[in-house]
């Protein structure tokens, strides 16, 4: 039963909250689930992923942040994701290919081409079956994930990003949309300005239906 899910959307939409409740439902249902994060997830990726989204690490140039990512996103594929699809297992993944389209295409301007080709390489063409996109307005997010992270009294902040000003968010936004648009039976976008149980029950509507149809193969 391999089925890959990612979850993606803007800071604070409350992606990983919905992919920690879809992973508890789903093994209720006795599903074998593997969860994972981008970036990070393996060794590798986790000491990356320090240096992304740290705003007290060196400062990165577009590429190399790029490139970082595709760094962490190669070992994750090859370490995790892949071995457990081809163990008939169910993947979810805290943000996946679609951010860096999003991230450094959309909203740092770097060549879409040159991403989209990249992405191929480094995933070895392994796509989502189902990707859920928590919309929400920039601002609304933005203040969510500021109000974690102040939070937090000790450990890395990650907070690279939610210091980015406003336009950025927007355009991180606006790319998820067009995303959505262009690979719409792929891509779900979900209203995440809505109570927490709400949006799980639409995200299990759209995941019930997958599972049977990959039962009766």
């Amino acid at each position: 039963m391999s089925l890959f899910i990612t979850f993606e959307g803007v800071e604070g939409c409350g992606k990983t909250t919905q992919m920690e409740m879809l992973k508890e439902h789903l093994e209720w249902k006795g599903c074998q689930i593997v969860a994972t994060r981008e970036p990070g997830g393996t060794e590798l990726g986790e000491k990356i992923r320090s240096i992304l989204l740290n705003i007290d690490s060196q400062p990165l140039a577009p590429w190399s942040e790029l490139l970082l990512y595709s760094v962490c996103r190669a070992q994750l594929v090859n370490e995790v994701i892949k071995p457990a699809l081809l163990d008939k297992k169910i993947v979810l993944c805290d943000r996946f290919a679609d951010s860096t389209v999003v991230y450094q295409g959309y909203a740092r301007g770097l060549n879409l081409e040159a991403i989209t080709n990249l992405n191929k390489w480094v995933t070895n063409d392994v796509i989502p079956n189902v990707t859920f996109i928590l919309d929400c307005a920039p601002e609304v997010g933005l203040k969510r994930a500021l109000d974690r992270i102040e939070g937090r009294k000790e450990g890395n902040k990650e907070d690279r990003f939610e210091r980015e000003n406003i336009e950025f968010h927007k355009k991180v936004r606006d790319g998820y949309l067009r995303l959505a648009k262009e690979s719409s039976n792929r891509v779900k976008v979900i209203n995440g300005d809505r109570e927490i149980a709400v949006i799980h029950k639409e995200i299990c509507g759209i995941i019930e239906p997958q599972l049977e149809t990959i039962g009766k193969r």
